[in-house]
């Protein structure tokens, strides 16, 4: 199982996907387990190394906030819903700033985490995509402030 590097969302925002899963799963659609986040890097492994040269890479960077706005799926995940943020030339600098602190330092990098590849968002169902999405259309968007960054798995 691979190890992701999460953006954590505020309180609210975190609520506000959490709302929109349970409108899911009172539809019968199967969505995620545990609190919405947005992964930015993924590899087999993330060494303690990687995780130190993240922290003092981090120290130095603003958490971006993300508008998650958008009602889809991505590429290679079709049997998902997913809510995808704009992205914006902050929200790209620090996942480039993610990725440049782990370059190097971790073992089997996922391609579809890498820059230039890269659709932020949060999964909100995990199987019949057209269902769930005519049940939550139109979307309001949601205005997530990144409040940590956590590594899973």
């Amino acid at each position: 199982m691979a190890q992701t590097v999460r953006f954590r969302l505020d309180d609210d925002a975190s609520a506000e996907v959490t709302s929109l899963r349970t409108r899911l799963r009172s539809e019968g659609l199967a969505v995620p387990d545990g609190t919405p986040a947005v992964t930015v890097a993924a590899a087999g492994v993330v060494p303690p190394p990687a995780r130190e040269a993240l922290a003092a890479e981090l120290r130095l960077l603003v958490l971006p906030s993300i508008w998650l706005a958008t009602l889809g799926t991505v590429a290679g995940r079709a049997d998902e819903l997913v809510l995808a943020a704009v992205v914006d030339a902050e929200l790209l600098a620090v996942h480039a700033a993610v990725h440049d602190a782990l370059a190097g330092r971790v073992r089997a990098p996922v391609a579809a985490y890498l820059p230039g590849t890269w659709l932020p968002h949060c999964v909100l169902a995990t199987e019949r995509p057209a269902d769930a999405f005519a049940a939550l259309h139109p979307v309001t968007p949601v205005r997530a402030r990144v409040v940590d960054v956590e590594i899973t798995g």
